[in-house]
C-alpha cells in the first residue's frame, strides 16, 4: 500500500478503494467505493475505474480539477515549449515515478500546505538523491505557480513550506594509479575509445556520442563540442516510447572548444585510420547513443576492480587531474563547459582543498 492511492484495510479484513465518482454543481466531490479481499485486486479494479472516470470528468469540466490530470493535459504541454527535450524527458520520468504515485486522484482543493509538506517527507523517506529531490520540488513549484496563474488555486500553498537542506554530494574520482590501470584496459578493447576521450577531455557521455571526425582538428589541437546525443520521449507516437535525438549542447557554455592533448591526439589518429564512420564513437559505423556506450563501459569493467564506478566519474577524474596539475579554475571551468566558475568551485571543492593544503606547505620552506 502506497500513500496517495486511497486504498485502506478495513477492520473486517477487506480492502477498500476510494475514487472520485463525480462532482455536484457546487463542485463538491462525490466518492465511489470498491471492496475486495486482496490489495492487488482492489488496486487493479481501481485503476480501471479511475481511467474510465477521469475521461468522464474531463469531458464534463472545462477545467480539470485533478492535479495530475491537469499536469499531463495542461502543464506539461506548456513546459515542453520552454525547455530542452532532454530536460523535459527527465522531468516527465520524475513525475511518473514520484509525483503521480503520491498525488494520484488528489484535487486542487486537496492540494494543501500540509499535504505538500507530507510529500516532501515522502521524497526524503524514499532515499532519493539530493539532486533528484531538488528537481522534483522544482517541477511541483513551477506547476503550482502556473495553477495560481490560471486561477485554479486562490493561494500558493508552497510558499511557507520547509524544504530539506540540499546536501552536496561528494565527487569521487579515480586515483592516478587506478586511472593508469583503466587506460591499459581501455587500449586493449574497441569499446575503450569513449573512456580515453573522457579521461583526457572531460566531455560528457552525450557529447562524446555526438563527436564527428570533423569536430577533431588535429592541426590546431582542438575538439569542437557543438552537439550532444540524448534519448528523449518520442513525439512520433506508435510503439516507440523514446527516440534518440542530436541537439545543441546543454547550455551556451557547453558549446565550446576543448584543447586536444598529445596523448589523446596520438590515440585518435590511430583510431581514425581504421574508422569507416563519420562519428568518432560508432555502432555499425553509425551513431552510438549514451545508453549503448554506458552498457559497453559497464560490460568492459564488470570483472575488474572498477566494476562499481559509473561513466561520469571519468569526467570527474579528468577535472581532478587538472586541479592536481595546478590548472587555474577559470580555464578548467571553460573546458568543462560549466556556466560559472562558482559551479566548478562548488563541485570540486574537496579536490581544490587538497591542492590548497599542498600549496600552503610551501610557506614552511620560506626561510
Amino acid at each position: 500500500m502506497r500513500r496517495g492511492e486511497n486504498i485502506y484495510k478495513r477492520k473486517d479484513g477487506r480492502w477498500e478503494g476510494r475514487y472520485i465518482k463525480n462532482r455536484t454543481h457546487e463542485g463538491k466531490i462525490v466518492y465511489g467505493y470498491i471492496y475486495g479481499r486482496q490489495y492487488t485486486e482492489v488496486k487493479d479494479r481501481l485503476n480501471i475505474i479511475r481511467s474510465q472516470t477521469n475521461i468522464i470528468l474531463i469531458k464534463n469540466s472545462s477545467k480539470p480539477t485533478l492535479y495530475c490530470i491537469w499536469l499531463e493535459k495542461v502543464f506539461f504541454p506548456i513546459l515542453e515549449k520552454r525547455i530542452k527535450a532532454s530536460t523535459y524527458t527527465t522531468y516527465y520520468r520524475l513525475y511518473k515515478k514520484n509525483i503521480l504515485t503520491f498525488f494520484n486522484q488528489i484535487t486542487f482543493e486537496e492540494l494543501t500546505e500540509e499535504l505538500l509538506q507530507e510529500f516532501i517527507s515522502y521524497l526524503c523517506e524514499k532515499g532519493l538523491k539530493s539532486n533528484s529531490i531538488r528537481l522534483i520540488l522544482s517541477l511541483v513549484k513551477q506547476s503550482i505557480s502556473e495553477a495560481v496563474h490560471q486561477k485554479l488555486l486562490t493561494i500558493n500553498p508552497i510558499q511557507r513550506l520547509q524544504f530539506p537542506k540540499q546536501k552536496s554530494e561528494k565527487i569521487i574520482a579515480l586515483e592516478l594509479h587506478q586511472q593508469k590501470e583503466l587506460e591499459k584496459l581501455a587500449k586493449l578493447s574497441h569499446d575503450g575509445l569513449p573512456i580515453m576521450i573522457s579521461l583526457y577531455s572531460g566531455l560528457r557521455i552525450g557529447e562524446i556520442c555526438g563527436l564527428t571526425w570533423e569536430d577533431i582538428d588535429f592541426e590546431l589541437s582542438l575538439i569542437r563540442v557543438n552537439k550532444t546525443v540524448n534519448r528523449v520521449l518520442s513525439k512520433t507516437g506508435g510503439n516507440k516510447r523514446t527516440e534518440v535525438v542530436i541537439s545543441p549542447p546543454k547550455t551556451d557554455f557547453s558549446n565550446r572548444l576543448v584543447p586536444l592533448s598529445k596523448t589523446l591526439s596520438d590515440y585518435l589518429k590511430k583510431v581514425k585510420k581504421n574508422s569507416y564512420s563519420s562519428y568518432v564513437v560508432s555502432v555499425r559505423d553509425g551513431l552510438a547513443e549514451p545508453r549503448v556506450v554506458g552498457y559497453r563501459f559497464k560490460k568492459l569493467i564488470s570483472n575488474t576492480e572498477f566494476s562499481e564506478i559509473h561513466f561520469h566519474m571519468l569526467r570527474h577524474t579528468f577535472a581532478t587531474r587538472c586541479i592536481e596539475n595546478n590548472m587555474d579554475i577559470v580555464t578548467l571551468s571553460r573546458i568543462m563547459g560549466h556556466q560559472s566558475t562558482k559551479l566548478t568551485l562548488d563541485i570540486y571543492s574537496d579536490s581544490l582543498m587538497e591542492q590548497r593544503k599542498k600549496e600552503i606547505l610551501k610557506i614552511d620552506n620560506l626561510f
